[in-house]
């Protein structure tokens, strides 16, 4: 009864088993690392029996896969466990090129693009290694390296996006998008690659909408479709440009307010902690308006009607607009916001002029610019 109801009833074990074989090295600790977006920290470690076998248990692990490290001898094995799985990790020899996985679908796949990935990387320096030890090698030479090294790169390219295309809903797809091979920047092309990173991240909030990495993602997204949007737009304004909907759902653009002196502000309801800098503002508002002032109020948050019970509450009169992308919003890797509440002041000529200005300081600098 509680495996039928497991996922309605959360009797599902949060505990996880690692355990297997690693033979043909002489190292005998192995060790576990837990990976987050923000950090690696070694979890557990434990020593090899005599036949090399091995075994950990973690509890409290989440139901929602994450991405944990098996270290052996230098090496590691990359898995995605989620609570109640039963892994059997084994391995002969070289502990990547030969490591098995079962128990775990996430890991296997994960397996499949991990072990063919490496094992390209090093057929690539080993070719780099011959290149650079060869002694008065021969021209022609040179360029049967560097011809076997360029087609060799390509085609670990080629199935690294082909693994990505092929399962965007898969953690370990997630993982394929931040592997790169030595000297790359990119994934692929730059910003260009937000395709790939669109295609991922739609898909694993479909499927895994509460995993810790969707957001990470969703903020990759946003911060190179800034970086596109902004180097896309040709503009007079020495600022970068927004367009966001109001809560009548008509949208408006930053650049609209252009020839007036401009308040960019970023806020959120769902903080609730701007109430007070928000009356401020109208105070602020009402003496300028009607001298060439405008507000163009970028709410950073999710929930919708939150957003307009906040707005309409506190009848801010100003332009007040959204993309309820909250913290993924792109809005904030243009400007390169780091915290809220946060503001910039654009003159009449479009140059920001000033930013973080309240009260007292803002209405000074106002004057200044309002004559």
């Amino acid at each position: 009864m509680c495996a039928a109801v497991a996922g309605l009833c959360g009797c599902q074990s949060s505990k996880v088993r690692i355990s297997g074989r690693f033979v043909g090295s002489e190292a005998r600790t192995i060790y576990l690392e837990e990976v987050s977006p923000l950090r690696q920290t070694i979890v557990d470690s434990t020593m090899l029996s005599d036949d090399g076998n091995y075994r950990f248990q973690l509890k409290e692990v989440s139901g929602m896969p994450s991405l944990y490290n098996v270290i052996y001898n230098g090496e590691y094995i990359p898995l995605l466990l989620a609570g109640g799985d039963r892994v059997e990790v084994n391995a002969v020899g070289s502990l990547v090129r030969n490591y098995t996985v079962k128990g775990s679908e996430e890991s296997e796949l994960l397996r499949r693009f991990y072990q063919a990935f490496v094992i390209g990387a090093q057929r690539l320096d080993e070719i780099a290694q011959q290149f650079a030890a060869a002694e008065n090698i021969s021209e022609e030479r040179q360029q049967e390296l560097m011809k076997q090294y360029t087609d060799e790169y390509f085609r670990i390219r080629r199935e690294q996006l082909r693994f990505i295309v092929e399962n965007p809903a898969s953690l370990a797809a997630v993982y394929a998008l931040y592997q790169r091979l030595p000297g790359d920047v990119y994934l692929f092309n730059g910003d260009s690659d937000v395709v790939y990173y669109r295609q991922v991240a739609e898909a694993v909030e479909q499927k895994y909408p509460e995993s810790p990495y969707v957001q990470s993602l969703l903020s990759e997204v946003a911060r190179m479709d800034a970086r596109i949007d902004l180097s896309s737009k040709i503009t007079e304004m020495s600022y970068p440009d927004l367009e966001m909907t109001d809560m009548f759902g008509k949208k408006i653009r930053l650049s609209s307010l252009a020839g007036k002196v401009i308040l960019l502000d970023f806020w959120s309801a769902e903080l609730g902690t701007s109430n007070a800098l928000n009356a401020d503002l109208k105070e602020i508002y009402a003496r300028y308006a009607d001298k060439g002032f405008e507000v163009y109020q970028v709410a950073i948050d999710t929930s919708k009607p939150l957003w307009i019970t906040s707005v309409q509450e506190q009848q801010l009169p100003w332009a007040s607009v959204t993309d309820l992308r909250g913290r993924a919003s792109s809005s904030l890797a243009l400007y390169n916001v780091q915290q809220l509440p946060a503001n910039f002041l654009i003159d009449r000529d479009g140059s920001i002029v000033a930013k973080n200005l309240y009260g007292k300081s803002l209405e000074s600098k106002l004057a200044e610019l309002i004559r």
